[in-house]
């Protein structure tokens, strides 16, 4: 049996492929848009791709089933409740799709959406399960948000009920040795604990995930709908976008490198101008105008929280980091990156743009003491509400960064403006967002909360 697990560390994301080595047949289970590794393991194998399921609607990325019906003329299974524009598979509870001797077993998993699957793998029919592909429905540390994606009139609170049944009717029924592999892991905001480790098993799972242990429902309710992460706008444009057809990906469409005359266009005309280099970078030198969000870190999804799905970008980065950047956009959905400006190490960016050029100001910890002590700023923190309850900066008002741009007038104005995340990669992202929307005195806190609570820690 081939089961081979594909990750991507910057939207955190699992995708799959299964084939049975006896008879070439294979699927992919979750797959992102550029499928070139998919095929090009297939074809390493021996593999022939029959068939391309989705455990549910994913929300945080486009999903590559098109792409992949066109490549390989595969079909494509959901759950029950799926609906769409396309033909699909629909994968009813108990349903068996025999590879050959590899055997894969459909469970119907609701909690997260209502068409949410798992996929049980046998190595042989008839054999113990080995592996499950739990999609979103349990992750390593955690299971599920449920409230992402509704379909029909159901509220959160069926979802989550329908989650505790799942967890505990479902999946905790499974024997101990079956390795549990999700869609997500640590990072996503599909969830709000989820581990760094790709893969479990069931007894692990049993006996140290907090979301799965023993308690009512009611409980089990309450936790699951507490604490998540604020969802970045666009989880509603990308989950609409994976349940209609849509224009494919071009994998070797190359972003074509912009003048300083065209960078100094887009800036006019409105076009959002994405920095991809790092805070101090951004810091020590940027173009007015444009929003920092570093290739460091979680591009692709803070990208979606800066700018619409389907807005044109122009992109900032460094030497030979720019088509990788266009296609981090295009796994969220955002086709329409338009060009970029390279800007190497030295940060010096060309003289006809001299005129753009800033830096961004920063704070530190005793900086931002004095002002806080003084009344002379207002404290805004862009974490997740779960980041907030190891601690919190005194007066700090709470805006999480997903949801900043939709609540720009609740920012003060009589007063300038400090940001604060956990380490001060984001803070950087929610200043520059705040500069572009015309608050003129933003700085960000270096370090973040951490910097601070290790200022205040108890000596």
């Amino acid at each position: 049996m081939i089961l081979e697990q594909y990750y991507i560390e910057c939207l955190s994301h699992a995708s799959y492929l299964i084939g049975d080595e006896t008879t070439g047949r294979a699927v992919v289970v979750d797959p992102r848009r550029d499928i070139t590794e998919y095929l090009l393991d297939a074809r390493k194998y021996g593999l022939t791709i029959e068939g391309v399921i989705n455990t549910h609607f994913h929300a945080d990325f486009v999903s590559g089933h098109l792409e992949l019906v066109d490549a390989t003329g595969a079909w494509i299974g959901f759950g029950e409740a799926a609906e769409t524009d396309y033909p699909i598979r629909r994968l009813a509870d108990g349903e068996h799709l025999p590879l050959g001797l590899v055997d894969l077993e459909i469970m119907s998993t609701p909690g997260h959406t209502w068409e949410s699957i798992s996929v049980l793998v046998r190595e042989q029919p008839d054999a113990e399960p080995v592996a499950v592909l739990t999609g979103d429905s349990l992750f390593i540390g955690d299971v599920g948000r449920p409230d992402l994606v509704n379909i029909g009139e159901s509220s959160t609170t069926d979802l989550a009920r329908a989650m505790f049944h799942t967890i505990h009717d479902k999946l905790m029924t499974l024997p101990d040795t079956v390795k549990v592999m999700p869609a997500h892991g640590a990072g996503s905001s599909c969830g709000k604990n989820l581990s760094t480790e790709l893969t479990s098993t069931i007894g692990a799972q049993r006996s140290s995930n907090p979301s799965v242990q023993p308690m009512s429902e009611d409980a089990f309710v309450e936790m699951i709908t507490s604490g998540q992460p604020a969802a970045p706008a666009y989880f509603s444009s990308d989950a609409a976008m994976n349940k209609r057809v849509h224009p494919l990906l071009r994998e070797d469409r190359a972003v074509p490198e912009m003048t300083p005359g065209q960078i100094r266009a887009a800036l006019q005309a409105g076009v959002a101008v994405i920095d991809a280099r790092t805070v101090n970078d951004f810091a020590a030198c940027h173009l007015r105008g444009s929003v920092n969000v570093g290739f460091d870190g979680r591009f692709a999804e803070t990208s979606g929280m800066v700018a619409d799905i389907g807005e044109q970008i122009a992109l900032i980065t460094y030497p030979g980091e720019e088509q990788a950047a266009a296609l981090r956009l295009a796994r969220i959905g955002s086709d329409n990156a338009v060009g970029y400006l390279n800007v190497g190490d030295d940060g010096r960016f060309p003289v006809e743009l001299a005129d753009l050029v800033q830096t961004a100001p920063r704070t530190t910890v005793p900086e931002l003491e004095k002002q806080l002590s003084e009344d002379a700023v207002a404290l805004i923190d862009v974490r997740n509400p779960g980041e907030r309850e190891s601690g919190v900066i005194p007066a700090a008002m709470h805006i999480p960064l997903a949801q900043l741009r939709a609540r720009m007038s609740e920012v003060p104005t009589d007063k300038p403006i400090v940001v604060h995340c956990a380490g001060g990669w984001r803070s950087s992202v929610a200043a520059s967002l705040l500069r572009v929307n015309g608050f003129t005195q933003v700085s960000d806190l270096i370090g973040g909360y951490h910097a601070w609570a290790d200022a205040h820690a108890a000596v």
